[in-house]
């Protein structure tokens, strides 16, 4: 449905109207508001498909009147859900009801308890009479497929914490963000006999989701904001749903979903979240996130205590946010600027700069959640905009809050309890908005609850997790350009003969502004203390530029270290309780894709040669590896069904790491049709 114009709704003068009346004003709503899309006579258009005949109540037909017009309120028209009156959205329902065949006793949203026509017989759907079925001579009884819905459980706080293992609840795969599976069904020794257990086509284009599984059932996000559930076990399709978005509105994969009691719930290309039913795909709610403009939307949510919070980023003054919404009915509870404002905390770090000409800050990847502490834990990335901040004016600050920082707030109040700045002014584009891994590890004899995370540069960062005090740093050992550390608050010190703009010379230092560590989440395995993280070993040239891609007035060229021997992806073991690199493993074609750990022993990655591969965890020797049609930018996840484990992958070009490298390996070209899939492996069956 197009938007249009505020309806006034089929109602009489006395405030009555009986169904015939709503089926008239529906017709002239109808062409006003929905029929550029969905053609003259409801038949489907252009844009969307029809709202009447057999494939409409293929999906429609029997269900209750009122989940109709439910859907159509909370969705349409699209990307401005809920701007017709509740009458208007009455009225379009009683127009579809009737184009189906229906006629109800009393008007739509008058409490009666009516239902859609049927849906139609197997001669019904096949107009042409070629290729249906008869029903005079009826077929075999075949197998009956296995409801994975029929024992469905909402899913609990608890469940989100401390997953069971078949299930991957979450983006990386708990609130704690560790990227690692109790499952060890596939493992070291069987590794060779991995294969495939079944795929599907994806729609095509950019794809990075990570999908979820409950239960048996997989849900994953399909460019075009499209969003599947398939038995996860056989790769069944059990339902689709597919947004309908504005016109001029750029699709934008999405890293991550979310599973809450019975909801799914999403962020869309048009700035919404919505929450679907998980047992059909049917809307439950959808708000937008912001009025603001100029934002983009490709983190995705994090539900915790009840709430649904989600990241936004932008180049455009003001900065990004974090907002925060009821999960339970989608009422908007806070957003939090991420650029701080004069009179606020961290607002006297701006070097002066006036509030409105203020950016950066945004946020593109989901948060996790300490369950033990009830903090919900945020990455948030650096400033483009570096020219104003690079010279500290007198009797001024210029670190720049809430830039490259991890910030902990409260879920359901937005209070911010603690914030940890990991590089103030960040002149170089090397933010630290990633993952934020909570773990345990013995700091000085005694056990510690703690926050990990790392910026492009290959430092990651420790923190306690309550309070977020500095613990310590560990270093990849390729950045070049940080010369020291303080022990106590981790400050961290640039060389200042690499301070890049438009007043200095070229600049050359390591890595580039794409990473070193980019895109990829990394994998911590708790009983190890190990964090297995993938990064490109490249540099970068600084070039002083009038109109330069950072305002300082620098331009910024990809270089391959002094001594490289063309090996661009690598791939470490970091001790996280030493702070050392036990081991370290190299390749060609640079790694862009997350890490997924197992108890079998096991990390999975892949990489910009469509190669998915199997690495040994005690030393990083490759075990495993097969090709895949497209690239993979997602991150691997396991799962396990009716006892046996699966791995799966999704592939689909898009995020940053798919480009910028391919001149760096001319030989292995990135695919000229960007197809998008999802790949299922698993043991063979009875191993």
């Amino acid at each position: 449905m197009a938007q249009g114009s505020r309806a006034q709704g089929a109602r009489a003068q006395n405030g009555s109207i009986s169904f015939a009346g709503q089926v008239a004003d529906g017709r002239a709503l109808y062409a006003a508001n929905c029929a550029a899309c969905h053609g003259e006579g409801l038949s489907g258009g252009q844009f969307a498909a029809a709202l009447k005949g057999p494939a409409f109540l293929a999906n429609w037909g029997d269900v209750p009147v009122g989940d109709l017009e439910a859907y159509v309120r909370t969705s349409m028209p699209p990307g401005g859900s809920g701007r017709l009156s509740d009458d208007a959205y009455a009225a379009l329902v009683a127009l579809i009801v009737d184009e189906n065949g229906g006629e109800l006793a009393q008007p739509v949203g008058r409490g009666l308890a009516s239902v859609m026509p049927p849906a139609p017989s197997a001669e019904e759907q096949n107009a042409l009479g070629i290729g249906g079925i008869s029903a005079n001579h009826p077929l075999p009884a075949g197998p009956v497929p296995i409801d994975r819905f029929a024992n469905y459980a909402p899913v609990t706080p608890a469940e989100l914490a401390n997953p069971a293992p078949e299930d991957w609840l979450t983006w990386r795969r708990g609130h704690n963000g560790q990227g690692f599976s109790p499952l060890a069904q596939i493992n070291r020794d069987n590794i060779g006999q991995l294969g495939i257990a079944w795929a599907q086509a994806l729609p095509a284009g950019a794809n990075m989701n990570e999908p979820l599984v409950r239960d048996g059932v997989l849900y994953v996000f399909g460019f075009g904001d499209e969003i599947f559930a398939f038995d996860a076990a056989s790769g069944r399709p059990l339902w689709r749903y597919q947004r309908q978005l504005p016109e001029g509105t750029s699709p934008l994969s999405k890293k991550t979903m979310a599973l809450w009691d019975d909801m799914l719930i999403a962020s869309t290309s048009d700035l919404h979240i919505i929450a679907l039913d998980a047992r059909t795909g049917r809307p439950v709610w959808d708000v937008p996130i912001t009025d603001r403009p100029g934002f983009r939307n490709n983190g995705g949510p994090l539900v915790a205590d009840g709430v649904v919070m989600n990241g936004l980023a932008t180049t455009e003054p003001g900065g990004g946010l974090i907002a925060a919404f009821d999960a339970a009915t989608g009422e908007h509870l806070w957003t939090f600027d991420t650029v701080a404002k004069t009179g606020t905390p961290g607002g006297d770090t701006w070097n002066g700069i006036p509030d409105d000409e203020r950016r950066g800050g945004s946020v593109w990847t989901s948060g996790t959640f300490d369950a033990e502490s009830g903090l919900a834990l945020w990455g948030v990335a650096q400033t483009y905009d570096t020219g104003p901040l690079r010279d500290m004016q007198p009797g001024m600050n210029n670190d720049g809050l809430f830039t490259n920082s991890t910030l902990a707030f409260r879920p359901r109040t937005g209070e911010l309890v603690w914030y940890y700045q990991h590089m103030p002014n960040d002149q170089y584009d090397l933010d630290w908005v990633f993952e934020r891994v909570i773990g345990t590890i013995d700091v000085n004899g005694t056990p510690r609850r703690v926050v990990m995370t790392g910026g492009k540069e290959g430092l990651f960062d420790t923190l306690d997790a309550e309070t977020g005090a500095y613990i310590d740093t560990a270093d990849m050992g390729f950045q070049d350009f940080i010369i020291a550390i303080d022990p106590v608050t981790g400050r961290k010190t640039p060389d200042p003969a690499l301070l890049p703009g438009r007043d200095k010379g070229n600049v050359f230092m390591c890595p580039h502004a794409g990473g070193g560590r980019n895109w990829s989440p990394t994998s911590f395995n708790q009983q190890t203390h190990q964090l297995f993280v993938n990064a490109r070993d490249t540099c970068m040239e600084l070039v002083p530029a009038e109109n330069g891609f950072l305002s300082s007035g620098v331009d910024v060229f990809y270089s391959a270290p002094a001594d490289s021997d063309g090996n661009y992806g690598f791939l470490q073991a970091i001790d996280m309780e030493s702070g050392e690199v036990q081991w370290e493993t190299r390749r060609r074609a640079p790694y862009d894709m997350g890490i997924l750990g197992t108890a079998g022993g096991l990390l999975f990655t892949g990489a910009m040669d469509r190669e998915f591969i199997a690495y040994d965890q005690q030393t990083g020797e490759q075990l495993w590896r097969t090709g895949l049609t497209g690239v993979p930018n997602a991150s691997p996840i396991t799962y396990a069904v009716d006892g046996r484990q699966y791995i799966a992958v999704v592939t689909g070009m898009g995020n940053p790491l798919a480009f910028g490298l391919p001149n760096f390996t001319p030989e292995l070209p990135v695919p000229p049709v960007n197809s998008s899939s999802i790949y299922v492996f698993a043991l063979p069956e009875g191993e």
